[in-house]
């Protein structure tokens, strides 16, 4: 009697609980909305560019690129399918049998067995919902399984999943997976090569051989289920099987998309793009495509060159900036801003600041090349002399307090003379020296006082700041706006943004092309020989700043402007030393990485050279060539 009690109570419980349960599934059923497949499954890293489409590195949360299933081969399929759902295209969106077979596997084999979940449940599980674990998450999991399945076809789904799904190593889908683990594209995987994608899926932290002991064993286990499941389907003969052997499987990488110097790349282009008005979720998952200025070819000739000449045994705060840009357009080619960004997200070349020395001295020369002043006139070079700054008096002394004479302002130019680029600044006035590097690209974010000292650099601009004006004396006086994005492509391929140069005429050409003509005598034995052994055309000036604490080398061929910059954190702490030199200048290390830069940057582009000159006040013009210099032909 009691017996039949205690049954009428149980079947009366599992009935309340069968009607609730029902209730319960069928108000989730018609309130939970199935959200939109494409809207998570289209949501993409953004892909950053060369200006050829060769890829930089991507920006967003997930590490994934969506292929089509046609582009899936059946081998990557097929195992996929004998690891997680062998019967995914007859049976319903989830399987209830499926479920208590998993349990009991997992019970025999201490939770090493099979899942329960369908695909469509995989699938609806990581793109739609939280991994949290309870009853309602369940549920919901259930009726979007079903929803899918009734929206979509089996082959839709499958894509969906086989893009979605996470691989471990941060990739998400077949197409990053098999780069991770095997550094080629998913339709390139051997058998073996899918069995262990297929593997892995399950639970990356497991199975990954390369992320902690015991995996590999692991992994072996589960390569053979998966073998085994695709002969039992009859996706693999007992002839493919006996050939399948484990794969070698690539390391982990530990460096990262920001890794390296191509890190402050990615990150100048984010903060481009922010000023553009693109949204930080529109990089993170708009699947953009973003087309940069920086050429492949110059910017590996910027990083080849500062790692060919980086100093031995150099201080940790060492900084060395490097920016080329194209005259006349803007077009930021290439980019150093540091060796590793994940090491220090400063950006050298486009948020560091240091004294520019010496560089400014241009500035001063065009003052005076505009108000008439020939290179030929004669000034007194002697060291050391004192100025009067507001009445106040103001000693200056040459490099190593050298005294030069009576020379030409061309010779001036050429040495590097401080006595005579002081009462230069003087004559032609302090705030016109401000007003032709406002004019040439230095911005009004960089302080600059007008004083006497202004033509000796002792404002700090930013490396892309000094580029981009000398692109300026590059392109015959006409100033362009520098620039890294050049089109965003949105996910459909439809164009969002395009750039377009932002150009000004800032100097005359007669004006630009006597400055050209000074500057080349910086390379022809002044203090930028270095770079004549860059065997073109080229035009420039070494910059020095007091006590030695930045050293810049900035020049130009018609082609390319660059500026290199040397400085430490300490804006007052010197570099002497460094490199086992007593003294680093703008001749030594950084003339040199510029020339290295320039060769690599132009090599098999043709040999360019400058307008003549106009207004030279009696100097003879002179050519340069691979050879040498040679006086013009009568």
């Amino acid at each position: 009697m009691i017996r039949k009690l205690l049954t009428r109570a149980a079947i009366f419980l599992a009935g309340i609980g069968f009607v609730a349960g029902s209730v319960l599934f069928a108000l989730a059923y018609f309130t939970v909305d199935i959200p939109d497949p494409n809207a998570y499954v289209n949501s993409q890293s953004t892909i950053i560019q060369y200006s050829n489409g060769e890829e930089i590195g991507r920006v967003g949360t997930q590490n994934r690129q969506i292929v089509p299933l046609s582009k899936i081969p059946l081998n990557v399929r097929n195992a996929v399918l004998a690891a997680e759902d062998q019967n995914f295209y007859s049976n319903k969106a989830f399987s209830i049998r499926g479920i208590a077979q998993a349990v009991i596997d997992n019970i025999v084999k201490l939770g090493q067995g099979r899942g329960g979940s369908t695909i469509t449940q995989q699938y609806a599980k990581t793109a739609f919902l939280t991994p949290e674990r309870s009853i309602q998450r369940k549920i919901k999991e259930l009726v979007i399984s079903i929803k899918l399945e009734n929206q979509l076809s089996k082959d839709q789904i499958f894509e969906s999943y086989l893009n979605t799904i996470y691989f471990g190593r941060g990739s998400y889908g077949v197409m990053t997976a098999s780069q991770q683990y095997f550094n080629r594209n998913v339709d390139q995987l051997t058998n073996s090569q899918a069995a262990v994608i297929a593997s892995i899926l399950r639970s990356p932290g497991l199975y990954d051989p390369m992320f902690k002991e015991g995996n590999a064993e692991r992994l072996a286990a589960r390569f053979e289920y998966v073998k085994n499941n695709m002969i039992e389907a009859g996706w693999l003969t007992d002839e493919e099987a006996a050939k399948m052997k484990m794969p070698k499987i690539a390391p982990r990488s530990t460096s990262g998309q920001l890794s390296g110097p191509k890190g402050h790349i990615i990150e100048a282009v984010q903060k481009e793009l922010a000023k553009l008005g693109f949204s930080q979720d529109q990089l993170l998952v708009g699947g953009l495509v973003i087309k940069t200025t920086l050429d492949q070819k110059v910017q590996q000739a910027a990083v080849d060159a500062v790692n060919k000449f980086y100093p031995s045994k150099a201080p940790a705060d060492l900084r060395i900036g490097l920016v080329g840009i194209r005259p006349g357009t803007g077009e930021v080619l290439a980019l150093y801003g540091g060796r590793d960004y994940l090491e220090r997200q400063l950006n050298d070349a486009t948020q560091s600041i240091t004294q520019a020395g010496s560089t400014f001295k241009s500035f001063a020369l065009v003052a005076a090349l505009e108000q008439g002043i020939p290179l030929a006139s004669m000034w007194n070079g002697d060291s050391p002399q004192i100025f009067d700054d507001a009445g106040k008096p103001y000693e200056v002394s040459n490099y190593g307090n050298e005294s030069w004479g009576q020379v030409s302002l061309m010779e001036a130019t050429k040495r590097s003379i401080n006595t005579i680029f002081v009462p230069l600044g003087i004559k032609v006035g302090p705030t016109n020296v401000v007003d032709v590097a406002r004019r040439a690209g230095i911005p009004e974010s960089v302080a600059m006082m007008p004083t006497p000292s202004i033509v000796l650099g002792t404002s700090s601009p930013h490396v892309i700041d000094v580029a981009n004006a000398y692109a300026t004396f590059a392109a015959q006086g006409i100033r362009s706006k520098p620039f890294l994005v050049t089109r965003v492509l949105g996910s459909n391929k439809g164009v969002l943004y395009e750039a377009t140069p932002q150009t000004e005429e800032a100097f005359s050409r007669e004006v630009m092309a006597d400055l050209t003509y000074a500057l080349k005598g910086t390379i022809l034995g002044g203090t930028g020989a270095a770079a004549l052994a860059l065997g073109r055309p080229a035009a420039g000036k070494t910059g020095t700043s007091q006590s030695n604490a930045s050293a810049w080398f900035s020049a130009y061929t018609p082609q390319i402007a660059a500026s290199v910059a040397f400085f430490r954190d300490n804006a007052t702490q010197s570099l002497n030393g460094i490199g086992g030199m007593t003294s680093l200048t703008g001749g030594s290390f950084p003339a040199r990485i510029w020339t290295q830069f320039m060769k690599k940057a132009l090599k098999g582009e043709p040999v360019l050279d400058f307008p003549a000159p106009s207004n030279i006040g009696g100097l003879e013009p002179v050519v340069m060539t691979s050879g040498g210099v040679q006086k013009p032909e009568e």
